[in-house]
């Protein structure tokens, strides 16, 4: 596949993929007993060795490129997350980094940049984190953003089914490159034959399926139900975790995601939102804030010029903005 960001989206892929595969040997892990307890310590792991991961391969592929990660070092390095860091290096070594304590440290540092460069990758390492612990849907999202706008994407759904294309198989990598189309692979082969991923082609915001967060906290459940009733929308939305939701909109399982601000003065982060954003938008969808107003890649690790987040198939983007604008105001 010729490309002009043909080396950056084989990187990210690449990345997103080794990362994905470490995080199901984790998640494989959890047990009812620790779900009953409420133990936080599987996705602790699976994020910062995630992350550990995707940034130690960035480096050594393209070691001018700074990234901006979720996550950062400083409490692994205390000497009361000794048994955590020895985990995380235990599940490095398993995937074949020669990972030591120091060297998984420097790796997740390297995710320590602040979104200030004309050219940086954005990562969560571990997008839905509740979601990882149910052992039900999670991403592992990248994006690399060149003068505030993002041109490259690849989105790691290990749980979320590869439709129709491979015989339902789970796992899949959804990728993009800015004006040149949306693709989905196999996450077992993220370097094969990719399938051209396309939105849906619902015209009539009645006939729309709705996806939206599993949390409340991160998304005003209660507007969402209004938005849906003035759109004359009786089907009820289907909730799933992370960035899944927007893979789910790439390629027409469903046609429209909200993410409403739940506080006036919540803004996204940018790691949150990059990577599905190009995959819907190259699948021919659209995504604007609540106000219709693209998302900002250009301020740091915040999407502070923007209020909440719509991601649609497109062709019934106006009508959803005029229900939001009329159930938010």
């Amino acid at each position: 596949m010729s490309s002009t960001y043909a080396q950056e989206r084989r990187a990210a892929v690449e990345a997103v993929a080794r990362a994905a595969r470490v995080c199901q040997s984790v998640q494989a892990q959890i047990s009812p007993d620790a779900l009953e307890k409420k133990d936080r310590s599987p996705v602790t792991i699976a994020d910062y060795a995630s992350q550990a991961i995707v940034c130690q391969y960035l480096h050594t592929q393209l070691p001018q490129d700074p990234v901006l990660a979720e996550e950062d070092a400083v409490e692994l390095r205390s000497g009361e997350s000794a048994p955590f860091l020895d985990q995380i290096v235990a599940e490095l070594t398993k995937s074949g980094l020669p990972a030591t304590p120091e060297t998984t440290c420097e790796w997740i540092d390297l995710g320590g940049h602040d979104g200030s460069s004309s050219r940086f990758w954005t990562l969560d390492p571990i997008d839905g984190t509740k979601g990882f612990l149910r052992k039900e849907q999670f991403a592992v999202s990248l994006a690399l953003i060149v003068d505030g706008v993002i041109q490259v994407a690849a989105l790691a759904c290990p749980n979320l089914s590869t439709a129709d294309a491979w015989d339902n198989e789970h796992g899949l990598i959804m990728s993009a490159v800015r004006g040149e189309g949306a693709w989905l692979n196999r996450l077992s082969d993220p370097h094969g034959t990719p399938q051209p991923v396309r939105v849906s082609s619902t015209s009539r915001s009645a006939a729309a399926r709705v996806c939206e967060s599993v949390e409340s906290g991160h998304s005003d459940h209660s507007v969402s139900a209004d938005i849906m009733e003035k759109l004359g929308i009786t089907a009820p939305p289907v909730r799933l975790d992370s960035q899944a939701k927007y893979a789910v909109v790439a390629r027409g399982e469903a046609d429209l995601y909200l993410r409403l601000p739940t506080r006036k003065d919540y803004r996204e982060k940018i790691w949150d939102h990059a990577g599905g954003v190009l995959v819907v938008e190259e699948a021919g969808g659209k995504v604007t804030d609540i106000d219709g107003k693209p998302l900002d890649f250009s301020r740091g690790s915040e999407l502070s010029g923007n209020r909440g987040v719509v991601v649609t198939n497109g062709l019934v983007h106006e009508e959803v903005l005029a229900a939001v604008s009329s159930c938010m105001n």
